[in-house]
């Protein structure tokens, strides 16, 4: 593996922590330390495949959720006038 590939792995992990809400939600949802995953961005600790694999699954998983979500939403708007002010 290159140091620019490597690099670019590390660039777009740390952009999926974000997508989970930031360090903290990410090391909550994944049981990871957050130190542990500050050291993965940063190039400290090397990015396993398992790691990433895990982190593919959950990404999967938070677009169920989040497709969930959208639809009840999405219910909710067009069930009819809001009874809020």
């Amino acid at each position: 593996m290159t140091a620019s590939s490597t690099h670019e792995q590390r660039e777009h992990f740390a952009y999926c922590v974000q997508l989970f809400g930031g360090t903290t939600a990410f090391s909550r949802r994944m049981g990871i330390d957050e130190r542990a995953i500050r050291r993965f961005i940063n190039g400290e600790r090397p990015l396993g495949a398992t790691l990433l694999e895990d982190t593919a699954k959950e990404l999967r998983q938070l677009i169920v959720e989040a497709t969930a979500a959208e639809q009840e939403i999405a219910a909710l708007l067009n069930s009819g006038p809001s009874t809020a002010p």
